[in-house]
């Protein structure tokens, strides 16, 4: 007799001290008893502005539910369920989110899949658990629209001077957002963190597989900055599944497919006999 899937627990952690601290929500679904004890937990990390009740996110733990996987998905702070403020946000202080995260949940080994800016934590994060030679292994990375250095090589080439202006003198400037009525509100702190956490610069060594899925159609992040990621992927098993009609957000059913279907031949590949 099969056992019905565990239900998720919902958790909150402290990240910081005295005026940095912030509760950070997490929903993290434990590994069915029959499923195997080396399988990898699927973490989530979600894009600039996102959480964890996205579409993407709800269908990786879906499918953690129906094979029985382990699965992680949490808010950085100032999104979604999690406390802190979104203008005190960096790549830095969400980095240090995801890592006690990791800490605090404590799996073996995962799978990461991250979208957009996740795609970017998804790399710090290699390089910050091979520098400290603890913590879980990565079986494997799913990378959908991923935008390492965005604020780098997307944003700071756009600026116009109206918003030049606004970072100097607010500390912050506004944009329209497509996916949202509040504006995107990008600041300096932001930017200037982002170049503390370029990636883009040498060879990236993950260690795991590493899937990409890039729309073409993509207006948030251009199709040539996957190509760019690539170069900088030498050392890792990479594939590059390029979607012509796809768009930033790749939530169709047929992205979701390819979603699943990446994550599961990682999976797969995990249990594969050595030869």
């Amino acid at each position: 007799m099969t056992s019905p899937p565990l239900a998720p627990s919902a958790q909150t952690i402290t990240v910081g001290r005295d005026e940095d601290a912030r509760d950070i929500a997490i929903i993290a679904r434990s590994a069915a008893a029959t499923t195997a004890p080396n399988s990898p937990a699927l973490l989530w990390l979600g894009g600039y502005r996102s959480d964890m009740s996205g579409t993407k996110a709800l269908e990786m733990d879906a499918l953690a539910s129906e094979t029985g996987l382990a699965s992680i998905r949490f808010d950085y702070s100032g999104h979604g369920a999690s406390g802190g403020e979104f203008r005190r946000g960096t790549i830095s202080r969400w980095l240090e989110e995801t890592r006690a995260v990791i800490d605090h949940v404590a799996p073996p080994s995962l799978v990461v899949v991250g979208s957009s800016m996740g795609g970017w934590i998804a790399l710090r994060l290699a390089q910050e658990l091979a520098r400290r030679g603890t913590g879980p292994r990565l079986a494997g990375m799913v990378l959908i629209a991923p935008a390492p250095d965005f604020t780098l090589d997307l944003i700071e080439p756009n600026l116009s001077d109206t918003e030049r202006a606004s970072l100097a003198e607010r500390g912050y400037f506004e944009e329209p957002s497509e996916y949202s009525p509040e504006p995107n509100i990008f600041t300096r702190a932001l930017i200037e963190d982002g170049r503390l956490n370029r990636v883009l610069t040498g060879i990236i060594e993950t260690g795991c597989p590493v899937h990409i899925l890039q729309g073409m159609a993509d207006p948030d992040v251009p199709y040539r900055h996957a190509l760019k990621l690539m170069e900088f992927l030498p050392a890792d098993d990479v594939v590059l599944t390029l979607v012509r009609d796809g768009d930033h957000r790749l939530s169709r059913p047929e992205d979701i497919a390819r979603m699943k279907a990446a994550i599961l031949a990682m999976i797969d590949a995990e249990h594969a006999p050595d030869l």
